[in-house]
């Protein structure tokens, strides 16, 4: 059964993360630029000397398709090419997909990834 793994990211380790995934033969990954907070609660800006707080933090959101076997595979590469071991580092989860079809070959399932 497919999974989709779903990861929240900053966004300026997109690239490097992108290449790890690449490098381990995902072929497709979908991204999306996002706004969040976690248990930071946004953060504190200076912009012309006044001190500002931005209560939604720029993230990059990840969500890949893989076969179940790959799931923990891709979870752990996604981790460690997106730690910086600061806060904010982001989440990643990964649920069951009960339905996958490829549009273009109506492949169902494990295939149609």
């Amino acid at each position: 059964m497919p999974h989709l793994v779903t990861a929240i990211i900053k966004p300026f380790k997109l690239e490097e993360v992108k290449e790890a995934l690449r490098g381990a033969g995902v072929v497709g990954l979908t991204v999306n630029e996002v706004q969040g907070y976690g248990r930071q609660g946004g953060k504190t800006e200076t912009f012309r000397g006044s001190e500002y707080k931005m209560e939604f933090v720029p993230k990059v959101e990840i969500q890949v398709l893989v076969e179940t076997g790959q799931v923990d595979k891709v979870i752990d590469l996604i981790a460690a090419s997106a730690r910086t071991g600061k806060i904010g580092d982001g989440k990643i989860w990964s649920y069951d997909l009960d339905r996958v079809m490829r549009i273009r070959t109506g492949e169902l399932g494990d295939e149609a990834v």
